[in-house]
């Protein structure tokens, strides 16, 4: 009797943008393979998460940042950049995707 060990899909750091293309406060819609992250400037640091607001899929990159959440554009439901929780509701969420900088990169694990 033989198994069939399933393919697991192999996380790697792949480059979305350069540091320069995201500025100070801000936040830039990144696609990588067929999904939308959002990337935002958080005094200097790099946050990516699902561009998607999970209420009713505004583009998360469009909205306002203020300490370590972004609002959402259209009903301003808010998502911490670190966790992907949302305060105001605690069942939503957005998944988060580590970051690194290198060489003047913006690379996040997908």
């Amino acid at each position: 009797m033989s198994f069939e060990i399933p393919e697991v899909e192999k996380k790697l750091y792949r480059k979305v943008a350069e540091f320069s293309d995201v500025p100070l406060g801000s936040g830039l819609q990144v696609r990588v393979d067929d999904d939308e992250i959002a990337l935002f400037n958080l005094k200097g640091e790099i946050y990516a998460i699902n561009n998607f607001c999970p209420h009713r899929g505004a583009p998360l990159s469009e909205g306002f940042l203020e300490q370590d959440k972004v609002f959402c554009p259209w009903h301003c439901f808010d998502f911490s950049l670190k966790t992907g929780e949302c305060q105001m509701v605690s069942h939503l969420r957005v998944a988060t995707y580590p970051v690194k900088i290198e060489d003047g990169g913006v690379f996040i694990l997908y």
